[in-house]
């Protein structure tokens, strides 16, 4: 893993295309910006989790559809 120090309006440059900006610094909260194209997703990684486990259940045909009655 690569660990980089930035302060605040400081960038990150990922290959050509990507690039992170620290926006702001607010006790133990850093706040960043993201610019890359669209075809590249970004998620938080627990967002990116609850993707994961959710197509793990559909792949393995043990979809819950109690939750889907009107």
């Amino acid at each position: 893993m690569l660990v980089l120090s930035r302060k605040q309006d400081e960038k990150i440059i990922i290959g050509d295309s990507i690039t992170l900006m620290v926006v702001s610094i607010q006790g133990d909260k850093v706040r960043l910006g993201i610019e890359a194209p669209k075809e590249v997703t970004i998620h938080r990684e627990e967002v990116y989790r609850a993707i994961q486990e959710e197509r793990q259940r559909h792949s393995s045909g043990s979809v819950d559809t109690s939750s889907n009655a009107s």
